[in-house]
């Protein structure tokens, strides 16, 4: 086994968008490899027109749980795979004609898999690394029904991303972009795009039991082009930045992330739900 402090999951807003690098920091070692779990939330009861809360006197609501298996796999320490298999479990509230309706799906999502392509630099106690990920969104989710998980298209998608780090300090930032395919039954989703930035401290690491902690803040800016009128996803076009404190515990092979950001700015197009505070909670090995 390998120690973990190679292993420290420094996912962003992936969860939801699933844009790559995941488990950007490591294995660092040919044939290693490492999985994860991670349990994510979001949604909310807040209506929007814009950026301007307004009356939701319909009661509208809407909540998705995901449930992430990730798992990386290094050929060597500058190109790696990573698989992310997510089970989702969403509900809303909407009204027609009048009528309230109370959806509901859960099943198997849309696989995600990537090929982070990284340059290292090493200098003395700091190390740096240039990172570019393509990836393929597969249409494994259920597209049918009136609440479909999918819109039943494959997507792809591109990361550029930069990470630096000592001792001490470690610094992450990740542009991305999703290109949308068509969609099944006419359903479109909007291409997206954003940035992610994870800065902040190794404040704490034991040598003898190879045992830390890493104190994070995640910024994260998403844009997302509004689906077609056809689309009975989830998918919400809008402005959107969430950011928060991100907690990891390791030791030895074990890992332990947890993060909340909250709803710092959104702007929804048209009216709409806002998506709300993100949680996440992941716990990993590596091998």
């Amino acid at each position: 086994m390998r120690p973990i402090l190679g292993f420290v999951l420094l996912l962003s807003n992936i969860n939801v968008f699933a844009h790559q690098p995941v488990m950007d920091m490591a294995p660092r070692w040919a044939d290693g490899y490492g999985f994860q779990v991670r349990a994510e939330r979001f949604g909310s009861d807040e209506l929007k027109r814009g950026s301007t809360d307004v009356p939701n006197s319909l009661g509208a609501e809407r909540y998705v749980n995901t449930l992430w298996l990730e798992g990386v796999y290094t050929f060597n320490r500058a190109v790696r795979a990573t698989i992310k298999i997510p089970y989702v479990d969403q509900t809303r509230k909407i009204s027609v004609n009048g009528t309230e309706i109370r959806q509901d799906n859960n099943g198997l999502g849309d696989v995600v898999i990537g090929l982070p392509l990284k340059k290292y630099k090493n200098h003395g106690s700091v190390t740096q690394n240039w990172g570019i990920t393509p990836s393929l969104r597969i249409p494994t989710g259920d597209d049918s029904g009136g609440f479909p998980i999918s819109d039943g298209s494959w997507d792809v998608g591109l990361s550029l991303s930069y990470a630096w780090e000592n001792p001490l300090i470690y610094q992450l930032y990740d542009l991305y972009y999703w290109k949308q395919g068509s969609g099944s039954r006419g359903m479109e989703t909007g291409d997206s795009w954003g940035l992610d930035v994870n800065v902040g401290l190794h404040p704490w690491h034991n040598n003898d039991t190879d045992t830390g902690v890493f104190l994070l803040w995640d910024v994260s800016a998403h844009h997302e082009e509004p689906p077609n009128l056809r689309n009975l996803t989830t998918a919400s076009g809008g402005d959107r930045v969430h950011t928060g404190p991100v907690l990891i515990f390791y030791r030895d092979n074990f890992m332990v992330r947890g993060e909340y950001k909250f709803l710092a700015y959104e702007d929804v197009d048209g009216v709409g739900l806002s998506r709300g505070n993100e949680f996440s909670l992941a716990v990993g090995l590596t091998f």
